[in-house]
Formats: structure tokens, sequence, C-alpha cells
């Protein structure tokens, strides 16, 4: 296997291990909606399945480093997805000490996905990422920030926040003039050449 090849695969795995992490996760709430009295309690201990999950994220873990080949790895990245599955589930029970229903759950996993697809897609990309870059920090950066800042601040002024819809509203100016100050430039500098 050529160097080339192997950070493809391990980008595969990547993916695999993430599509076997949301598969479970998604099986593991469905699960716990439908039927939320099945427990697993022995010796007055309520064993939670995130328990499950620490014990396939050792085992895939375990497999992914001790062992070399492209069925082990395909394994070692659904067990170990399997596992954060799991434990992501009961984020949010982990975190509140007792409440498996809390929306804390939903904004991590999301965070989780967003940070996590936006990696693979870098690490797969990250030549035609880095040339956009360098073509966004050019002379047009400023506009296109002012162009965000604006719809971003926007989209809070309406809040019922005071503080918020304040801070928003300066946004929103500050973010006005940086978008005429670019245009000003601009034409400040047609008229230097012309």
């Amino acid at each position: 296997m050529t160097r080339e090849e192997r950070p493809m695969r391990r980008a595969n795995l990547s993916l695999l291990a993430l599509i076997s992490f949301v598969a479970s996760f998604a099986i593991a709430r469905v699960f716990t909606t439908i039927s939320p009295d099945v427990v697993l309690v022995g010796n007055g201990l309520h064993v939670h399945h995130f328990w499950f999950g620490i014990i396939m994220l050792a085992i895939g873990g375990w497999l992914g480093i001790s062992y070399s080949g492209e069925r082990i790895d395909r394994l070692a990245a659904v067990i170990y997805g399997a596992g954060g599955g799991l434990i992501g589930d009961e984020v949010g029970l982990l975190l509140t000490f007792g409440n498996y229903w809390t929306d804390l759950t939903y904004t991590i996993l999301v965070i989780f996905l967003a940070f996590t697809l936006t990696f693979i897609l870098f690490k797969r990309y990250s030549k035609a990422v880095l040339s956009e870059i360098q073509g966004f920090t050019g002379r047009k950066a400023s506009f296109y920030f002012g162009v965000f800042l604006v719809g971003v601040s926007i989209a809070f002024v309406t809040s019922d926040n005071f503080l918020l819809a304040t801070v928003s509203a300066v946004m929103a100016i500050v973010a006005c003039i940086i978008i005429i100050a670019y245009f000003a430039q601009r034409i400040g500098s047609r008229h230097r050449e012309g």
C-alpha cells in the first residue's frame, strides 16, 4: 500500500465510524422512546447503555491499534462508532445527572456532527478549501465579512432579550459601515486609476 492510499483508506474509516455513530445514536434513541421501561437492573444497579458504549469504544480502539488489515480496520471503525453513539445518546443524562430527555443531548450531537463532518470534508478537500480561503482573504475579505456580519446580526435584532437585540443592532450598523467603506475604497481606487 502506498502512502497516498493509506490516508484515503483512513478517511473512509472515519466516515464509516461516523455512520456507525449516527446509526447507533438513532437506534438507541428510538428504542428508548418506544420502550422506556426496558432497563437492565441487577442487584439494585441500573446499567445504562453508555456502559456498553464504553466497552465498545475500548474494543474498537484496541482492535484498531493492535491489528492491521482492511477487514479488522473496518470492524474496529464500526464498533468504535457504535460505542460512541451509545455514549452520545446518554450525554444529556450524564451531564444533568438524570435527565435523559434534555435538549442538551441534541445540541451536543449537532455540534459534534457539524465539527466532524467539517473535519472530514476539510481533510478530503483541503487543497480546494485552502485555495478558496486564499481567494477570500484577498481584497474582498472586508466585503464578505460585512455581509456575513449583517446577515447574522439581523437574525437576532428582533430578539426579546434587550441586550442581545442591542448588540445585534450595533453589529448590523458596524457591518453596514464595513460594506460602505469597501465600496468607497473601490470607487476611490477606480478614480485614482482612471
